[in-house]
C-alpha cells in the first residue's frame, strides 16, 4: 500500500486548434478543487468455478450505493459468457486501503419484454435483436434506480443507447440521444464501432446527465494516433432528456508505442465522474499490443473544466477550425504508482466512495480484465487531496460525497 502523495502536474490544455491535428496538453497554472490524489491500496479479485463470482470480469462500469455501501458493477460481456448483468459487491475502503471483498449478488439486465439480453450468435439468427454492449452504470442519486449504456454494434446496425432500470435489473426506459450519436449507414457518421458510448456522469445536483464518447464521431475526424490528439463530444442531457449542451473534450495522442503482434494501440476516454458543478473527472485510457493478443494500459485521469468550453451540438464535423474545447488538467498518471502495486490494468470504470476519517473524499478505480488471462479485476482505491480552495459540501454526489 502507498501513502506518498502523488504528485499534480499542472498543466492546463486550452486547444484552439483544428482536429484532427491536436497537440498534447500544454502548460498553464490554474486553481483546481483537487489539489493531488493519494494512493490508498489495491486489490484484485478473481473468478470461481461457480456462485456469484463464476463469470465476473469485464467490469466497465461502477457505482457506489450511498444508502447501504455497496458497489454495483457491470460486466462489458455481450451476452457471451453469460447474460448481461451486474454485480453487487460489499467492498470496504479505509485510510490502510481495500479491506475484504464480498460478493453479494449478481442481477441480469431485461429487456423491454422482461427476457435477458441474446448474445451475438442469436441476435444473427433473429433480425432485429438487440445485443448490448454495456460500458458504463450510474445510480440516480433522485430516485435509486440506475442508468447504463450500450456502444451498440455498427456491423449488426444497432444504435447506442442510455436505458434506465430498477435494482432487479428490469426495463424502466430508453433515454433520447442527441441525434449525431446514431449511426448513419450511408454515408458512414455517428459513432463508430466499439468506440462509442463510454462514460455516465450526474451533475451534483442530480438534475441532469453526462453521457461520454470514447472516440470522435466519424466526421469529427480521424482517431488519436502517435502524433495527433482527437475530439470526443461529451452530451449533457436534462431529466426530460433535452440536451442542454454538448462539448468537445480533447483526447491526448496514443502515449505509448506497441512493442509486439499486430503492433496495435489507442487512447479514448473510459468513464468521467462529475467533480462540482464546473469540472468532470476524466479517465484516458491507452492500450497498446505488446506481443500477440498481449496488451499493457497507460491510464491518466483528468480534471477537465466545462466553463469556457464552446457548445458544439450545431457543429456538424469537429474538424473545423476555431473549435474551442473543454480545458483539462493532468491529475495523476497511474504508471507512477506501479512500483507500488505491479502493473496498471485496463481501468474501464470509476466512481466516488466514502469519506475517510479526515474527512477526505475516496475514490475507486475498476479494471476491464477483458476475460483474458494476461490480465486481471483491479481495484485502485485514491484518496482525494482537496485544495485550499474547495470547501467540502453536503451534496451526496460530488467530489465529497
Amino acid at each position: 500500500m502507498g501513502t506518498g502523495v502523488v504528485c499534480v502536474v499542472a498543466a492546463w490544455l486550452l486547444a484552439g486548434c483544428a482536429a484532427p491535428a491536436l497537440p498534447s496538453a500544454s502548460s498553464a497554472s490554474a486553481a483546481s478543487p483537487i489539489a493531488g490524489l493519494r494512493l490508498l491500496g489495491s486489490a484484485t479479485l478473481a473468478r470461481t468455478p461457480d456462485g456469484v463470482l463464476q463469470h465476473f470480469g469485464g467490469i466497465s462500469g461502477m457505482d457506489r450505493d450511498p444508502a447501504s455501501g455497496d458497489w454495483l458493477m457491470l460486466s462489458d460481456d455481450k451476452s457471451e459468457l453469460a447474460p448481461a448483468r451486474f454485480y453487487t459487491l460489499r467492498l470496504r475502503i479505509g485510510a490502510q486501503g481495500i479491506g475484504a471483498i464480498e460478493p453479494l449478488a449478481v442481477t441480469l439486465l431485461r429487456q423491454p419484454d422482461g427476457t435477458a439480453y441474446p448474445g451475438l450468435a442469436q441476435a444473427r439468427a433473429q433480425p432485429g435483436a438487440v445485443v448490448p454492449d454495456p460500458e458504463a452504470l450510474r445510480i440516480d442519486p433522485l430516485d435509486g434506480s440506475l442508468l447504463y449504456t450500450s456502444e451498440g454494434d455498427r456491423g449488426l446496425g444497432l444504435d447506442p443507447f442510455v436505458r434506465r432500470m430498477d435494482r432487479d435489473g428490469r426495463f424502466v426506459r430508453e433515454l433520447a440521444l442527441p441525434a449525431r450519436l446514431h449511426l448513419q449507414r450511408d454515408p458512414p457518421r455517428g459513432p463508430r464501432h466499439n468506440l462509442s458510448l463510454e462514460g455516465l456522469a450526474f451533475t451534483p445536483d442530480a438534475q441532469a446527465l453526462w453521457v461520454a464518447m470514447e472516440a470522435p464521431l466519424i466526421e469529427d475526424g480521424p482517431l488519436p494516433d502517435a502524433q495527433h490528439g482527437a475530439l470526443a463530444r461529451f452530451s449533457l442531457l436534462g431529466r426530460d432528456d433535452a440536451l442542454l449542451t454538448q462539448v468537445a473534450y480533447p483526447v491526448d495522442a496514443i502515449p505509448r508505442t506497441p512493442t509486439g503482434g499486430g503492433r496495435r494501440a489507442d487512447n479514448g476516454v473510459s468513464e468521467i465522474l462529475a467533480i462540482d458543478r464546473d469540472r468532470l473527472l476524466v479517465v484516458e485510457r491507452c492500450g497498446y499490443e505488446v506481443d500477440t493478443m498481449v496488451f499493457r494500459f497507460a491510464i491518466r485521469l483528468y480534471e477537465a473544466e466545462v466553463g469556457g468550453a464552446q457548445d458544439v451540438s450545431a457543429i456538424d464535423s469537429l474538424q473545423q477550425p476555431g473549435v474551442r474545447p473543454l480545458r483539462k488538467r493532468l491529475l495523476l498518471d497511474l504508471s507512477t504508482l506501479s512500483a507500488q502495486i505491479g502493473p496498471i490494468d485496463n481501468i474501464e470504470a470509476a466512481a466516488w466512495g466514502p469519506r475517510l476519517p479526515n474527512g477526505h473524499a475516496t475514490l475507486l478505480l475498476a479494471s476491464d480484465d477483458n476475460f483474458s488471462p494476461s490480465q486481471r479485476n483491479q481495484f485502485i482505491a485514491l484518496e482525494v487531496i482537496p485544495s485550499d480552495t474547495a470547501a467540502p459540501t453536503s451534496s451526496t454526489f460530488s467530489v465529497y460525497p
